[in-house]
């Protein structure tokens, strides 16, 4: 799967664990899966940054 192709699903996953979020007592694992999806995008996005700039 390409970077551009993981970041879309990426962000179509935090979308629906957002939309599916309680408004009261979130479990633990739905906190933690958001946040392991939010780094994983942060991670790939900053690959994509250095990709295109050239940096290490």
């Amino acid at each position: 799967m390409s970077a551009e192709n993981r970041i879309a699903e990426l962000e179509r996953r935090i979308a629906d664990l957002k939309a599916r979020l309680p408004k009261h007592s979130v479990p633990p694992a739905m906190l933690q899966e958001l946040e392991d999806l939010e780094e994983e995008l942060a991670r790939l996005r900053q690959e994509e940054v250095q990709d295109e700039t050239g940096g290490p």
